[in-house]
């Protein structure tokens, strides 16, 4: 059984989201504090951590970065914190996904369930189609195909839509995307609207019609985010 590991030091939280995971199938492992929760993910192998940003001990923050030195398990993290900083340094220390209090639990379940259908139990990351096979990603090879055709992205095009497609409706703001790209040390140079050239000239490779695309859609006043439907 799929193993969850749920940190927060408020057991109302931890309660509920319990309730929603056993419910969905998942096995739910609690820690309190960071130090506990290091010695779970280290001794009780979760497929899957739930990790408050503030704990009473150590950060969130600091549990992720600890985590992520020796372990590639999922990360999701919980933050009463919505500004764009924050959110930045959670991708940068090697957080998957974050979810801004007060959040729906059946939304962080939805959001684990997502991360979890494309992880192998080995922690390598399966191919992933969309649209009826329109659009197809083989993370083993690197390769991209529209309608059966390999398309030739570049190194930072191949990392926008690889972040995309791994949270289908997530809306990425421009400092987002370039944190993504930076984060494994690719070499960008430029600025957060440079994200727009690439995102223009991605469009242009993978949609039918760029003025009304499918895959990767404007959020006004935000940024963009990924429409495509996941093939089962």
């Amino acid at each position: 059984m799929i193993k969850i590991l749920l940190v927060d030091d408020e057991p109302m939280i931890t309660e509920i989201l319990q309730a929603y995971f056993n419910k969905a199938g998942y096995s739910v492992i609690i820690a309190e504090n960071g130090i506990e929760a290091l010695r779970k993910a280290r001794n009780d192998n979760p497929d899957l951590i739930v990790l408050d940003l503030m704990l009473p001990d150590i950060s969130g923050q600091e549990v992720c970065s600890l985590i992520r030195k020796d372990n590639d398990v999922p990360i999701i993290m919980l933050t009463a914190r919505s500004a764009e900083e924050d959110r930045i340094n959670g991708i940068l220390i090697g957080a998957d996904d974050y979810v801004i209090k007060p959040f729906s639990p059946r939304e962080v379940v939805v959001r684990a369930q997502a991360i979890l259908r494309r992880v192998n139990k080995d922690g390598t990351t399966k191919h992933m189609a969309f649209n009826n096979g329109k659009l197809v990603l083989d993370f083993f090879k690197k390769e991209v195909k529209v309608d059966g055709n390999i398309i030739a992205l570049t190194p930072i095009e191949y990392k926008l839509l690889t972040n995309f497609v791994h949270y289908p409706g997530r809306v990425y703001s421009r400092a987002d995307l370039l944190a993504k790209v930076q984060e494994d040390g690719t070499f960008f140079e430029g600025y957060e609207r440079n994200i727009d050239t690439h995102i223009k000239n991605l469009r242009k490779k993978i949609e039918d019609d760029t003025r009304h695309p499918n895959f990767i859609l404007t959020v006004f006043g935000m940024g963009y985010k990924f429409g495509g439907k996941m093939d089962v």
